[in-house]
């Protein structure tokens, strides 16, 4: 399914989808940048892209545009090689309310089909392309941060732990809402949240009774690696942690994310065979000696001018 999606985004990619740099020429700080209905994309700094979920209005609740357009940003994000690093927040006072019921209630609860085998092919179909929503962002080579205030609710909660880093304020709040609406969480959190927090047993406590954790909790168990005290100090810290990152050579912050990943999805050993095959190829960089020669000069990183990948 993820191939499907993919190769249909690549085949159409000019016809409708604009490159990232027309997107922010256009990037407007009042709303969601056009063609996008639900995203606010910017370059805040220097190899550095923001997306915003911008439907204050609704508490930036996930509709069925959200859904989409996450998969077509972070698919463009992918191949700009002007962009390093990603940080998403959200708009207004709470980061997201979840999945948008409204909206989504009549393809979710009434799939097309002729008949039950019919119909059931068509909802695993329509979960596919919801989960893609979230994988994208894991997928994607580029680090990702995301910074939480408020509420981080059901949905939120599945695209937060697709990210690399995750930062969030003094009143923050997570749920895994959907056992509150009679269903077991399909688009990600109930895979990717025992591989963030370290204790089984609050993962289960969390996704089986869909009590709120909050910031010091979410601290403590790993959830999140900084708490701030607002919003504003928050996304100050997050560009400055994400101009950190987009100092370093794109080699080695892509090729480090990539392998964090395979890592924890497979045995040390095969971590290590893979790590072997990738820099057997990686290391034949320029980066490496520029890297080396600032360090023995005790010069940061970010004084290097790294070509773009």
């Amino acid at each position: 399914m993820t191939f499907i999606i993919r190769s249909a985004l690549m085949k159409n990619r000019s016809l409708w989808l604009p490159g990232l740099g027309a997107v922010r020429a256009i990037s407007s700080p009042g709303g969601p940048t056009p063609p996008f209905t639900t995203l606010s994309v910017s370059q805040p700094a220097t190899a550095v892209t923001h997306i915003e979920l911008h439907r204050p209005e609704k508490r930036n609740a996930m509709n069925k545009a959200f859904w989409r357009e996450m998969v077509v940003c972070f698919t463009q994000i992918a191949e700009d090689p002007d962009c390093r690093v990603v940080v998403v927040s959200g708009a207004g006072e709470v980061f997201t309310a979840g999945i948008d019921l409204m909206d989504m209630a009549s393809e979710v609860l009434q799939p097309e089909g002729d008949d039950m085998a019919r119909t059931s092919w068509n909802m695993r179909r329509i979960i596919a392309k919801y989960q893609e929503t979230f994988s994208v962002i894991e997928r994607c080579p580029k680090p990702v941060v995301v910074a939480v205030q408020g509420a981080c609710v059901g949905g939120g909660v599945d695209l937060i732990t697709a990210c690399d880093i995750r930062l969030c304020t003094q009143d923050a709040w997570f749920q895994v809402k959907e056992v509150d609406i009679g269903l077991a969480a399909d688009v990600g959190t109930l895979q990717r949240l025992p591989k963030v927090i370290g204790s089984r047993s609050l993962v289960n406590e969390l996704a089986l009774t869909a009590r709120k954790m909050y910031a010091d909790e979410a601290k403590e168990s790993g959830l999140v690696s900084r708490v701030f005290p607002d919003k504003e100090a928050m996304l100050a810290g997050a560009l400055e942690m994400a101009g950190e990152i987009a100092g370093r050579s794109p080699v080695a912050v892509q090729g480090t994310k990539v392998n964090l990943i395979y890592s924890r999805d497979h045995s040390v050993a095969e971590g290590l065979n893979y790590m072997a095959t990738w820099n057997m190829s990686m290391l034949q960089t320029e980066d490496v000696m520029k890297s080396a020669a600032a360090s023995m000069e005790k010069k940061s990183p970010k004084t290097i001018t790294f070509s773009k990948l």
